[in-house]
């Protein structure tokens, strides 16, 4: 049953071809439940197979996820943002708290936005806060796309290499994403006390 589920997946993946990568990566990066693992790791295996090239696929998932989270952003930053100024006291959000807020995104949303796109369960919801923020549009665009890149690297590697093994690829991909988590809180740590010490300096 899993290799005829996987193999559906293959096959609807090569049948909607880049621009479903595209619109399957948008909506993964919106608050839809659209795992990007089973969108690039068949894409990949595509890519393997020679029925599809790994630069437009890279391409196609980069620039859908960068369109679903502006989407996101967009959103939060015409609807949510004065929705909480006019009724987030009703939610115990109130203008000190969102001030605050404000003020973190502006010094640390970008590492913020980037270490969340390799999050999973997190990377499609960064862009909110990021959009409620107003954090400037150049700096979301550039470390959602770089997040997203690498992301996206990892999971058509994957499905490159070993995506025509269920079993190899059931094995790895928990660990592939272990791996990614942790490289994330050892990036987190580092920016962290890379500005206790540039605090101390100054």
């Amino acid at each position: 049953m899993l290799h005829d589920w996987i193999n559906w997946i293959v096959a609807t993946v090569n049948g909607w071809g880049y621009s479903g990568i595209f619109i399957l990566m948008a909506l993964e990066s919106t608050v839809l439940p659209v795992p990007s693992e089973l969108v690039l790791i068949p894409a990949g295996y595509l890519a393997h197979r020679g029925d599809m090239n790994v630069v437009l696929i890279l391409a196609a998932s980069t620039i859908g996820s960068v369109a679903g989270a502006f989407i996101n952003y967009y959103a939060a930053l015409w609807i949510g943002r004065p929705v909480l100024e006019r009724y987030g006291r009703y939610f115990f959000v109130r203008p000190a708290l969102l001030h605050k807020t404000d003020q973190f995104f502006m010094r640390h949303g970008a590492i913020s936005t980037f270490t969340g796109r390799l999050i999973p369960g997190i990377r499609h919801l960064i862009s909110l806060p990021a959009g409620l923020c107003r954090m400037p549009i150049a700096v979301f665009a550039f470390y959602t796309s770089l997040g997203a890149v690498l992301w996206s690297m990892v999971l058509i590697a994957l499905g490159y290499f070993i995506g025509n093994n269920e079993a190899v690829l059931r094995d790895h991909l928990p660990v592939v994403t272990l791996v990614t988590v942790i490289s994330v809180g050892v990036m987190l740590t580092a920016y962290i006390l890379w500005q206790r010490r540039r605090a101390t300096v100054e």
